[in-house]
């Protein structure tokens, strides 16, 4: 299990709004039935990394057109092997530290 964050950025849309290009990388990324997050500056997503992989292509590729020739994705990926790893996993294992200090 892996959780990976993404951020998709189309440019030279003519705008400085990019929410329309995220909605529609975010559709592609809620048809595939992985578990993820949308927050302020990108996506968290939780899933076998190869499928994350997959995905991600699949949105990078959904922003080009007649119009978009250049996307630009960032992906990272946080996969161990010797536990699970969750995205609420992540955030309590640090919440359990703050309290503790």
């Amino acid at each position: 299990m892996a959780v990976a964050e993404v951020t998709v950025v189309p440019l030279g849309t003519g705008t400085s709004s990019l929410s329309v290009y995220v909605a529609k990388a975010l559709k592609i990324l809620e048809d595939s039935g992985l578990i993820y997050q949308l927050t302020p500056m990108g996506t968290v997503i939780q899933g076998d990394p190869r499928e994350i992989v997959e995905v991600v292509l699949k949105m990078h590729d959904s922003l080009f057109s007649k119009d978009i020739h250049r996307v630009v994705t960032t992906l990272k990926i946080d996969e161990r092997r010797d536990k699970s790893l969750t995205m609420e996993g992540k955030v309590r294992a640090v919440e359990e530290k703050l309290q503790l200090g």
